[in-house]
């Protein structure tokens, strides 16, 4: 039985690794032969897909059952929890208007340190002292980096480094709602109440610092079509990133899902996927 379900969580993470990467790739396509450059709008797509299919999976298909959100706290933690990813997109592209992509990178290697921090605090789950050790040297590296960054922006620094806690915190949010007693959805219907909520807060963030977004994606549909059957493409693999991204959570932990995300590679998370379409944007 401990061999399944070890067999299954490996499952998981290649699923999650896979899809992530397939995100990655279709996005540096979009931008590499579409100068499509709009991270924020892209990700709204992609909520849009996650609603769209959670709904189809679980009033259609039935794959699993319908939960309903029992009280107002819980409504009250899938809005935060909507609310904080999508200040970690909106933050982390901001922040590369102001700090070079090494630096933030550097930057975003803190958040198993503020995963761990968050979830003592707010679920008093203690790691091993050898678990917060090890998170040290990170500290400690990315405070000399900040010393001798030649272009360090305070402002920009801030804002990364809240972009780095609202990912953190993200991990720890969803997994409270994924295991927490008399208040536990399973991942479809998490992933089904979050992202509409997530839409409805990128829609002022796209509006305001992606002007005429629609337009613009509606001409260069005009001039080639497959735009949209790729930008549908990306928005349904996109629903593989987040659904495993919380079934992953759920059979480790929210430590464990930030440090896959380091060891594999910084830019294959989710969010650091819609940062990676910023770091080429700053390039052109």
């Amino acid at each position: 039985m401990k061999v399944s379900n070890r067999m299954f969580t490996i499952g998981l993470i290649s699923s999650w690794y896979t899809s992530n990467i397939g995100v990655l790739l279709l996005n540096k396509y979009l931008l590499s032969n579409y100068g499509f450059k709009y991270p924020i709008f892209l990700t709204m797509c992609h909520m849009t897909a996650c609603s769209l299919f959670s709904y189809v999976a679980i009033a259609w298909l039935k794959m699993v059952p319908m939960q309903t959100i029992r009280s107002r706290l819980q409504f009250f933690k899938i809005a935060t929890l909507s609310l904080v990813f999508c200040v970690s997109v909106v933050f982390g592209n901001v922040s590369l208007r102001y700090l070079p992509v090494s630096f933030t990178q550097a930057v975003g290697a803190t958040t198993p340190f503020f995963t761990a921090v968050f979830a003592y605090f707010m679920t008093f789950k203690r790691e091993a002292w050898l678990t917060y050790l090890a998170l040290l040297p990170v500290v400690t590296g990315v405070i000399f980096a900040s010393g001798g960054e030649p272009s360090f922006h305070l402002f920009g620094f801030i804002i990364c480094v809240a972009a780095t806690a609202a990912r953190a915190l993200k991990s720890v949010l969803q997994g409270i709602l994924l295991s927490s007693e008399g208040e536990k959805l399973n991942s479809m219907n998490l992933l089904l109440y979050m992202a509409p909520m997530a839409v409805v807060f990128l829609l002022p963030a796209t509006l305001y610092m992606e002007e005429n977004v629609v337009g613009i994606t509606l001409a260069l549909a005009r001039d080639d079509v497959k735009i949209i059957w790729y930008l549908l493409f990306n928005s349904s693999l996109a629903y593989c990133v987040n659904l495993t991204n919380f079934l992953v959570t759920k059979h480790t932990s929210a430590l464990t899902l930030q440090v896959l995300s380091l060891s594999h590679s910084h830019t294959t998370c989710y969010e650091h996927a819609c940062y990676f379409f910023s770091w080429n944007i700053n390039y052109l």
